[in-house]
């Protein structure tokens, strides 16, 4: 122990006080310990560094589709119980495009497609029972003659393309009712269909959806020519887009990395602190990149603004640190003393907010959404990770540092600056804080108003997660613009029972025949394919194609006439029809789309009157989806509210103080109606993906909260201050370092809406509004509700009363403490 210890910390410290807390003594020995003992803790530390830095070299990319799925839904577990039956969600679509003279039945283009076709079903993951295409067996035609039923497959196996061929391959596809489905209503297009399965049959392993999106576009490089164009849409060329993209990520990481730097520089004026600062808010992001893989984790392309999160919250807690040492360095105090007083003042608020923070990331994971709980699981620890880094590495470092003649010249410059808190303290008098409250409950209401207006789910058509101009995109549309059927495809399962051959009873296909009805006719479906409008359609080739026929016989034995279309191979349906599957294309998959067409399903299947045909939601990859935003939906409450209570449980323990606590939630809740208003706005709908930045947003915002009322509580308890003057305190040592922390990661995140990735540029644009929306809300409106609360009045009435007056005497007062 140093022996001149005692004299150099401030007199104000707690732990030099005769009353001193138990916690201010735990404190006090922590810090004098940390600092005694630096030297191998730091090698401890470096080493931990070193092990956990060579494991992050092993940390690997892992999507899943499995992962957006919301396991426990009843939608997923219908889904899930019948996947091995008919087609799932994760489907990939190859279209072929003719962009010469004439349709599709020409030499070059079936070449093409057979091509097409051979590369689709030998790529990796495939379900190659799964893969419907011209060229495929599972693709057949039926027709009547006079000597009965004859079907084939729509090309036969000894095709050739010379214009005998053509033109029955034109015959076949005409008669197997495929125009709008594998070819394009114009013939200008084909198709390739096939479903992806989660664990690669080759292999055993996990899909590489990686490997699968560079397969496709090979794929596309190889087939594309002057005449014919290769569109590609799925859920793994999403994937593979978005990791293609990443690029893009460690740019604009890059570029705020170095926004953050060169602010930090002038707003310390030392490169040594700006590196110090940087180094150990990217310290926590190393140690976690590091213990993922030995934790059996990967990297979600969909979370991979996670590490950047946490590098901005360890800014944030970092510049803290450093501002609180820079002061008394200033003052003239010895480095390592500094940097031990630093730790003291910071302690408690410092990790009340990390806390505070790992909450908000724990809370998230309420959601049943694999992705998003190991979201929440990898935030949560980087964040838990900051509390040892920040608070014990950076002490430790900053002990080392010598005071340069910069830093011990700048108190003058830094009193300035923080004189001009004064003018802002005014807000903790009555006048003022009443104007503040006033408009703060005017932006509630307008907020309130356009929050209303904010949708669950994606908005707008395509993969959202990119551009509207993308590859991706603009396939996407060519395919919905030209077939009857799109990507976006909702399942729903009917299951029969008490019924011997399902498929030749009336009262059973007659109910499904039905929902296929009422269906087409909602707004949103594009068309609907089921075994009943199947059998409708043979019937009606019975009777040499007029549309009169097109409906269900009554009789068994006439309703045999339509059985070909119940052959399993179809995919339709299972051997004896006990189960169906009903596919309702949509025209897109926004959440206003989605939960209308599902309350619409859910209106006729509460109305079926058949107690042997059960209906079931819902499989697809628009099945998926609505699921997904139910489950966003209906955890958002929850996961606000188990947030809101976790930080009032913490603050209510730290301070002891109701008051306190609506001094620090109530500028959040402001602040996260204003997030939602500005995502209605902005056309940004509430998902996956944008879920975890309220959470943060939060979780951020309450950082400030706690700094700033920890030093005005501790100057109204300590020195007897008036609120005013308590609060001018509370700014002098927090206020700059928390707007610094705010603009800057403001500017470092705001770049990010220019990437070329979706839903980085709508990360950066919501993260950029509530960085900076929070600190204006702890600044402005907390000393408001403090004012109007009575915060410290009863301790110091005399205080409260000599108002402006009172500045003066109180910085006196305390220089000389000093």
């Amino acid at each position: 122990m140093n022996a001149e210890q005692p004299d150099l910390r401030p007199a104000h410290n707690p732990s030099s006080t005769g009353n001193t807390s138990r916690t201010a003594r735990v404190i006090d020995a922590l810090a004098r310990r940390l600092i005694a003992w630096r030297t191998p803790i730091a090698v401890i530390f470096l080493a931990v560094t070193v092990a956990l830095g060579y494991s992050a070299t092993r940390v690997r990319l892992d999507p899943g589709f499995n992962k957006l799925i919301p396991l426990e839904h009843p939608y997923m577990k219908a889904f899930l119980e019948e996947a091995s039956t008919f087609a799932g969600a994760n489907r990939i679509l190859v279209n072929v495009h003719w962009k010469g003279q004439g349709d599709i039945y020409n030499a070059e283009f079936m070449r093409t497609l057979r091509g097409v076709t051979d590369a689709v079903f030998f790529t990796p993951g495939v379900n190659r029972a799964q893969v419907y295409s011209l060229f495929t067996s599972n693709v057949r035609y039926t027709e009547i003659t006079e000597d009965g039923y004859v079907g084939e497959v729509v090309i036969p196996s000894r095709f050739t393309a010379d214009a005998q061929g053509l033109a029955e391959v034109r015959s076949n596809v005409a008669k197997s009712g495929q125009i709008g489905s594998l070819v394009s209503n114009d013939l200008k297009s084909a198709m390739v269909r096939a479903d992806l399965l989660e664990t690669d049959p080759q292999t055993g392993k996990q899909l590489a959806y990686a490997d699968v999106a560079k397969k496709l576009e090979a794929i596309r490089a190889k087939y594309s020519s002057q005449d014919i164009d290769i569109n590609i849409v799925g859920f793994a060329k999403i994937i593979g887009d978005v990791i293609d993209g990443l690029t893009t990520v460690v740019t604009f990481f890059a570029i705020a990395f170095g926004i953050t730097a060169l602010l930090l520089w002038l707003y310390s004026r030392s490169i040594r602190l700006t590196l110090v600062a940087l180094a150990v808010a990217l310290l926590p992001v190393v140690w976690l990149l590091g213990i993922l893989p030995i934790i059996g984790f990967g990297v979600d392309p969909m979370s991979v603004l996670v590490p950047f999160l946490i590098f901005s919250i360890g800014v944030s807690h970092a510049v803290q640190m450093t501002n609180a040492w820079k002061q008394d360095v200033a003052r003239g105090m010895p480095t390592r003393a500094a940097a031990e007083n630093a730790f003291r003042k910071l302690a408690v608020p410092g990790t009340l907010a990390l806390l505070t923070n790992a909450l908000g990331f724990v809370v998230i994971m309420l959601i049943d959404i694999p992705i998003v709980r190991e979201l929440g699981l990898t935030a949560s620890l980087g964040v838990m990770l900051m509390i040892i880094t920040n608070k014990m590495m950076l002490p430790i470092i900053l002990s080392h540092l010598r005071a340069t003649p910069a830093q011990t010249q700048s108190a003058a410059r830094e009193g300035v600056r923080r004189d001009k808190w004064w003018t802002v303290s005014a807000l903790a008098e009555p006048g003022p804080a009443l104007v503040t409250l006033v408009i703060a409950l005017v932006l509630l209401a307008v907020g309130t108003l356009y929050s209303r207006h904010l949708q669950i789910g994606d908005i707008g058509s395509g993969a959202p997660e990119l551009r509207a101009d993308s590859r991706y995109n603009r396939d996407n549309a060519a395919i919905v613009q030209n077939y009857s059927i799109g990507m976006d495809v909702l399942s729903v399962y009917a299951t029969v029972k008490n019924v011997d051959e399902a498929c030749l009873d009336w009262h059973t296909m007659s109910t499904i025949e039905r929902f296929d009805l009422y269906m087409r006719g909602v707004d949103g479906v594009q068309s609907v394919r089921s075994l009943a409008g199947a059998m409708k359609l043979m019937a009606a080739g019975n009777n040499e194609g007029n549309p009169h026929w097109g409906a269900l016989p009554r009789s068994p034995r006439a309703m045999r006439t339509g059985a070909r279309a119940a052959n399993p191979e179809l995919g339709l349906n299972t051997e004896g029809c006990n189960n169906m599957d009903i596919e309702i294309f949509l025209k897109d998959h926004q959440g206003a789309t989605l939960k209308h067409v599902v309350e619409e399903a859910k209106k006729f299947i509460a109305a079926n009157n058949d107690p042997n045909v059960t209906f079931s939601l819902a499989g697809g990859n628009a099945g998926v989806a609505a699921a997904t935003n139910e489950a966003v939906e209906h955890a958002e409450a929850e996961m606000l509210a188990a947030l809101f209570g976790a930080i009032v449980l913490s603050c209510c323990i730290t301070f002891r103080s109701w008051k306190a606590v609506l001094c620090i939630i109530l500028p959040l809740a402001v602040v996260s109606v204003l997030c939602n208003a500005v995502m209605a706005l902005l056309g940004i709908g509430l998902k996956v993906a944008t879920l975890p930045v309220v959470a943060l947003g939060v979780g951020v915002g309450v950082d400030y909260g706690i700094y700033l009322y920890e030093r005005l509580q501790h100057e109204i308890d300590e020195r007897g201050a008036s609120l005013r003057e308590a609060y001018w305190q509370a700014l002098r040592q927090r206020g700059t370092a928390a707007v610094f922390t705010a603009v800057t990661m403001s500017i470092g995140v705001g770049t990010w809406a220019f990437s070329s990735l979706k839903f980085q540029a709508d990360m950066g644009v919501l993260l950029a509004f509530m960085f900076i929306v929070n600190v204006l809300g702890a600044i402005f409106l907390l000393p408001a509700l403090a004012c109007w609360l009575d915060v410290g009045a009863r301790r110091v009435p005399a205080a409260a009363a000599q108002g402006g007056a009172a500045k003066p005497a109180l910085r006196d007062a305390t220089e000389a403490s000093r």
